[in-house]
């Protein structure tokens, strides 16, 4: 895990300028790379590429970076690991390659060399983003992997193309400047994230997961070349409906598990200390468990808890590390210390980013950094075996809207919305709010229309406009089963937008490696071949990985309602994050940048905050946004 940074100047460029531009921009994402800095330079070509080192493989500095091939036609910058590298180096040697390093780098190298760069990449099983610069064709190759683990962000400036893996870095070029994008500040406001490809500058981008921007040096600066998928999780996912699996739910249940325990395996692979992430739930139970059962010392695992019993999964955790025999430690997080991580989400993160769960994801970071420099994560479980409870919500919901006319289903969502929620909220805690929620969520009536309302936030937006794939449904790709499409569609948006830019930049904060075993593509993929009822029927989901774990855990330690990993937000925004909150949200700070419309925004406070309505996400959207352009000023 890494950072890099880099830039092309098509005419040529001055070696000391690009050096120096070059420094400041890895110098701003030391966190991500503190062991060691490198830089390499063609200033003819006019491209320079620069590396913050977290080193993970071969600690040496053979696997050091920027890196060239043997025969110096391709130099990369490379975030990441591909965890099968050892696969790919042992078949690259018998068609006649020599390594001089241990490094997963220079085995990409060595594979854009003998079998091209799409076909390399097709073959890599990792988590990456990548700079690579080709000296014979004189153009620069940006690569991401498949479900966008690693981000990569690029755009023009003048005459000179930049690209790095955070917007901070691109923001220490001396000469950055950019405006807020309405449309990204519009999707944050909704969403709590901002997708890809927008980010929050106008005309600044991220590359999308799966994808390969390739750029020449005789193109015209302001000009950008379309990304083009080498893997496309939809693509794969309808692969799998059209070559479903034969056997019975048994049988996949033992061809998961070793389709699991060969990821873990390779996720395993490290030369420093290595650790797990563990809530006790089905997800990070089975990576923790598979880890266990691989052999060698007891495994390093992690978890926190909260005070309040709702939110509190430290006890589960402790539990399932009782029965492995885990090397567990555990942090009951006061108040206190999940307060003052908040004033500095700000900074963490290099645009706007509203997902409260980020809170205790940072704080578990830490806490595990303190032992280990990896740590595996149970991320994306949801999204392969449909296990969020909103999936069942959305078909309830669909069931009834299906049950009504559409003039008397139009006729009730429009009163639902019209009723005074502050007032009804006196009747019984806070059900005015979850009226208006009703309303707004049942009024398209289908449930992919739904689906696009549960996502939501808030009803906040930036005045004209609209929204993206998920205010379309009509975009949606049709699948005849309404779960698997919400699926998909949280595969392409949520999971890359949201779950996996939290855990990126909450565990590079503190220079910490994460790993996701369950976006190991093999397993996508086969995920995708199963009949849907061994995924989820009435109990729930993730039915067959529940199977599977049944092999590692006694039932009462798996069988359990699932919690999630939240903050209490509500109560703090009321109680002690009031006067930061109330700072933030100031009319003349509201008018700040010129894009929110602070009278709705005031009333929502006002009456959240004197306790009249429940409103903390659609709060915490704006206060996060703010919180950023604050830390910017």
């Amino acid at each position: 895990m890494c950072g890099l940074a880099g830039l092309l100047c098509p005419g040529g460029g001055r070696l000391d300028k690009l050096q120096r531009d070059l420094a400041k921009m890895t110098t701003a994402i030391a966190y991500r790379g503190p062991d060691d800095c490198g830089f390499w330079c063609d200033a003819e070509a006019g491209i320079a590429l620069g590396h913050r080192r977290l080193a993970i493989i071969d600690l040496s500095s053979e696997g050091a970076q920027p890196m060239q091939s043997a025969s110096g036609r391709y130099s990369i910058v490379f975030n990441g690991e591909i965890y099968n590298y050892r696969d790919l180096r042992a078949q690259l040697q018998s068609e006649g390659a020599r390594f001089r390093s241990q490094s997963d780098t220079e085995v990409l190298l060595a594979g854009f060399e003998y079998w091209g760069v799409d076909a390399t990449l097709r073959a890599a099983n990792g988590m990456f983003a990548l700079a690579l610069w080709d000296a014979d064709e004189r153009s620069l190759i940006l690569a991401r992997d498949r479900f966008g683990q690693k981000p990569l962000l690029y755009g023009w400036l003048g005459g000179t193309f930049l690209f790095a893996s955070e917007l901070n870095a691109l923001a220490a070029h001396p000469s950055f400047a950019a405006t807020l994008e309405p449309v990204a500040v519009s999707l944050l406001l909704r969403y709590g994230n901002i997708p890809a490809p927008w980010t929050i500058h106008r005309d600044w981008h991220k590359l999308p997961p799966g994808c390969v921007l390739r750029l020449s040096t005789d193109m015209q600066p302001g000009q950008l070349p379309t990304p083009v998928a080498y893997w496309s999780a939809t693509d794969s996912a309808l692969a799998g409906l059209t070559d479903p699996f034969r056997g019975s739910r048994a049988q996949a249940a033992e061809q998961l598990d070793a389709l699991l325990r060969d990821a873990v395996r390779l996720c395993m692979v490290s030369d420093v200390p290595i650790g797990a992430f563990l809530s006790g739930g089905i997800d990070s139970s089975t990576v923790v468990a598979i880890m266990q059962a691989l052999g060698g010392p007891p495994v390093k695992s992690f978890s926190i808890g909260f005070r309040e019993p709702a939110l509190d999964e430290a006890l589960y955790a402790h539990a399932v590390a009782q029965h492995l025999g885990t090397d567990h430690t555990e942090l009951y997080v006061e108040e206190t210390d999940a307060l003052a991580v908040v004033p500095q989400l700000g900074r963490f993160y290099d645009e706007p980013f509203a997902d409260s769960s980020q809170i205790p994801t940072y704080l578990v970071s830490r806490l595990a950094r303190q032992s280990v420099t990896v740590c595996l994560s149970g991320d994306a479980g949801d999204e392969l075996f449909g296990g969020y409870d909103r999936y069942a919500l959305a078909a309830r919901l669909a069931g009834v809207a299906a049950m009504l006319p559409k003039p008397l289903l139009s006729l009730g969502c429009g009163l639902l919305q019209a009723l005074p929620a502050a007032m009804l909220n006196r009747l019984s805690p806070f059900i005015g709010d979850k009226l208006h929620r009703l309303g707004d969520a049942l009024s398209p009536g289908d449930v992919a229309g739904i689906y696009a309302r549960l996502l939501r936030q808030s009803p906040l937006s930036v005045a004209g406009i609209g929204g993206d794939l998920r205010e379309r449904p009509e975009d949606w790709l049709r699948l005849d089963d309404a779960r698997q499409m919400m699926m998909l569609l949280d595969t392409v948006t949520y999971l890359p937008d949201d779950i996996l830019v939290k855990l990126d930049r909450a565990s590079m904060a503190v220079s910490l490696e994460s790993r996701v075993p369950l976006l190991d593509h093999r397993l996508y993929e086969f995920a995708w071949r199963l009949p849907r009822d061994f995924k989820y029927g009435d109990g729930g989901g993730k039915l067959i990985l529940r199977d599977v774990l049944h092999k590692y855990l006694p039932g009462h330690l798996i069988e359990r309602p699932k919690k999630g990993f939240g903050v209490p937000l509500d109560r703090w925004l009321r109680g002690p994050l009031r006067d930061w909150a109330e700072s933030l949200l100031t009319p003349q700070a509201l008018g700040a940048s010129g894009l929110l419309d602070g009278l709705p925004i005031r009333r929502l406070w006002e009456e959240h905050r004197d306790g009249r309505r429940r409103l903390p996400h659609a709060l915490w959207c704006v206060l996060m946004f703010q919180a950023w352009c604050t830390a910017r000023r």
